[in-house]
């Protein structure tokens, strides 16, 4: 075979993976691969990695239900490398954590989802179960449709999403339901992502410092990008902040968190726990992240994938995938412990 040849079956190749990596044509098609029926469904022990479980949930929803959970922007994640390094002992490898007082087996956090009713019968208690199986932390959702007296039982030492609200007062008192649900930490989504009309107006420090102090519970920041919001956020005593662009859901072209991350660690010195979101498939990408700066990571649209083809023991093997090949990749860098992972792990390509 000739050599321009060959570099054509490449282009088109490559071209086909493009086309059948896009949400829109995905939608306009039912999946079919080649010597099995259609909609077969993989059993959860023949996966192989968990963007697998993705073409699984396809098949389960409809394009409306499908299209919210599809996809994602990976393109800086996937510029990023690891250095290996050798002639480590890694035999007493340790993936877990203390955040906020609250000891978790790895740096994985399921991340809050709206809808999850859309997505499974169970919804969120569902998620909340796998979640739980996998001895990984829920962000439970203010708008899943399932109430916090519910779910956070399901899954102990749970944290509670909430939205700015107008009303403050009415925000004051669904906190405090979540904290007598013993919920251990508050998450609040800043930016435009979710609000009602007139949430956003007003809602400044004052009330975020207002929030802190009548919380009675840690509260972290989600959707910090700027370096001097996490400045300011550390200096004013909030308890940590996660890096997030909300799915992209707020403007075309805005930077993927993992590309932030960085700066806005640097920013904050060490001084409060930095987590981020955005397009999290594979233990190592968490690895990645924690190289670049963060203490821990959400995961969100893998265990909806999971959730929508098999309920809760579709989230917990999600989640007990990515513990695994982070613990595969820390070995791989000679990280025996999440403090040992560093910088010169990873390497960032510019393209």
């Amino acid at each position: 075979m000739s050599r321009s040849a060959f570099n054509r079956r490449q282009a088109l190749a490559s071209f086909a993976g493009l086309l059948a990596a896009s949400p829109w044509l995905r939608a306009q098609r039912a999946p079919r691969l080649a010597g099995e029926p259609p909609g077969r469904m993989t059993p959860l022990d023949a996966f192989a990695n968990v963007p697998e479980f993705e073409p699984m949930a396809e098949r389960a929803l409809s394009d409306e239900a499908f299209a919210r959970i599809a996809g994602g922007e990976r393109s800086a994640l996937e510029r990023i490398t690891f250095r290996a390094r050798m002639m480590v002992n890694t035999e007493g490898l340790d993936l877990s954590l203390n955040l906020f007082g609250q000891s978790m087996f790895a740096p994985i956090l399921v991340g809050p989802a709206s809808g999850q009713g859309r997505v499974h019968p169970e919804g969120e208690r569902a998620t909340a179960k796998g979640t739980a199986a996998a001895k990984a932390t829920l962000v439970t959702a203010e708008r899943s449709g399932s109430p916090v007296e519910e779910t956070a039982p399901l899954a102990p030492g749970a944290w509670r999403q909430v939205y700015p609200r107008s009303d403050f007062e009415a925000l004051i008192a669904h906190v405090a339901r979540a904290a007598q649900s013993e919920c251990a930490a508050i998450s609040l989504t800043l930016g435009d992502a979710g609000r009602e009309a007139g949430d956003a107006a007003g809602f400044g420090w004052d009330k975020i410092e207002r929030l802190r102090d009548a919380a009675g519970l840690p509260l972290v920041l989600k959707g910090i990008m700027q370096p001097a919001d996490a400045r300011a956020a550390a200096d004013r005593g909030i308890a940590g902040i996660i890096v997030s662009n909300h799915g992209a859901g707020q403007a075309e072209g805005t930077t993927e968190p993992i590309s932030a991350l960085p700066a806005v660690s640097e920013a904050v010195e060490g001084r409060i726990p930095v987590l981020v979101d955005g397009g999290f498939r594979r233990g190592g990408d968490v690895l990645k992240a924690i190289a670049l700066g963060a203490t821990a990571a959400l995961v969100c649209r893998p265990a909806l994938w999971g959730l929508a083809a098999y309920g809760a023991a579709g989230v917990q093997k999600v989640v007990e995938m990515l513990q695994t090949e982070l613990a595969q990749d820390m070995v791989q860098v000679g990280a025996v412990n999440l403090a040992a992972i560093r910088r010169d792990h990873v390497r960032v390509h510019k393209r």
